[in-house]
């Protein structure tokens, strides 16, 4: 049995039968991310094994030392000495000196890692079940990142898809999170209803998102890239697809990202509001919104969440709808008392529901329609 054979072998009897893909990714250290925190992190962690490597070679060496030179063949008759005060105290002050050894610069990575001044920008983050809403307060941006249709869908009973077709399953959004590299960047992160926990393993760090608190950590990465995570708080039913995507650019790619969605975003700010707008707009916030709960197609799911397909409701009284949607029923929250939902994201949902899925309302709902009602 070759090395590699064996070693998988042994961890197998601890961790159970992984499948190829788990077994590609194995790795015995921890990663080394693309910031400065996360290397900061790696160091301190291998400075903390070579000590105690170096305090298992003592240990070990004095005690197979003492099994091989002081055994019964060899000394049959046991020494008779007890007590050695100098001994007692050697052993003492050495660990003393090595908790030392060890506080000391784990105290400065500490600080630094929590030390989020001088940042060159901010992102606040908070937790909804279960979407992320992203706010770049210096840019006037915001936008909500949810799990990507395509593992939606697949993850769905019954849909009869291979997750394994799924590129990166669980672990794509719609709208990821675009920041630019070598720029210290703070994170700002809370909750709107339960505790999350914000987390990508390359950063070497993770911090709850707790409602009600803020918490603050910060980043500086160094190198482009896409880097992903998951929220790592059990938040509820759907905990497990709730992904984090962040795509590092350079500073000029983050300029043009930040040009291209403002531009984007303009025309709801606009007197224009064409039905191909709406339902264009309508279709990514639906996806981002209702899909967890009504399915992509509006089919629902029997027995818990209505199908919207031929809903009564949906195409019946559009004031009725518009009432549901804002004010909440049953299990469905209150769409128009989230502030961080716009009144042209709103329009465009209804607009979208009602025109979809088989529904031929011809509705057009404005924003100032929304906004009224609010």
């Amino acid at each position: 049995m070759s090395l590699h054979n064996l070693k998988r072998s042994f961890v197998a009897m601890f961790l159970g039968l992984m499948g190829d893909a788990a077994w590609a990714d194995y790795k015995l250290n921890i990663p080394v991310g693309p910031d400065e925190t996360s290397r900061l992190i790696y160091d301190f962690h291998m400075y903390a094994i070579w000590i105690c490597v170096g305090i298992a070679v003592v240990v070990f060496g004095v005690m197979f030392y003492s099994i091989i030179n002081h055994r019964k063949s060899r000394h049959p008759v046991p020494a008779t000495f007890h007590e050695n005060t100098l001994l007692e105290v050697v052993w003492t002050i050495i660990p003393v000196m090595i908790l030392i050894g060890i506080a000391i610069p784990a105290t400065k990575a500490l600080i630094k890692i929590e030390d989020t001044s001088d940042s060159d920008m901010t992102i606040k983050v908070v937790g909804y079940q279960w979407k992320w809403l992203y706010e770049y307060p210096d840019e006037g941006i915001k936008f909500f990142s949810s799990l990507d249709a395509a593992s939606n869908e697949a993850r769905q009973i019954g849909s009869g898809i291979d997750p394994s077709t799924v590129p990166n399953y669980l672990l794509n959004v719609d709208n990821a999170l675009v920041v630019p590299v070598n720029k210290k960047i703070r994170f700002q992160i809370t909750s709107a209803d339960v505790i999350h926990a914000w987390w990508v393993p390359a950063f070497g760090w993770k911090k709850d998102a707790i409602p009600g608190f803020m918490n603050a950590a910060w980043v500086k990465i160094e190198k482009p890239g896409v880097y992903r995570g998951q929220c790592a708080e059990l938040c509820g039913r759907d905990h497990g697809y709730m992904p984090i995507v962040v795509k590092a650019v350079t500073e000029e790619e983050y300029r043009a990202w930040v040009a291209r969605w403002k531009q984007e975003h303009a025309v709801a700010a606009s007197a224009e509001w064409s039905m191909e707008q709406a339902m264009k707009r309508g279709k990514a916030a639906y996806n981002t919104h209702c899909a967890s709960c009504h399915q992509a197609d509006g089919s629902g799911i029997p027995g818990t969440f209505p199908a919207l397909a031929g809903s009564a409701v949906v195409t019946g009284d559009l004031d009725q709808n518009l009432e549901i949607v804002l004010e909440g029923k049953s299990a469905m929250p209150a769409f128009g008392a989230d502030a961080n939902i716009s009144d042209e994201d709103l329009a465009a949902i209804v607009t979208y529901i009602r025109n979809s899925f088989g529904n031929d309302t011809g509705d057009l709902v404005k924003p100032e329609d929304i906004a009224d009602i609010r």
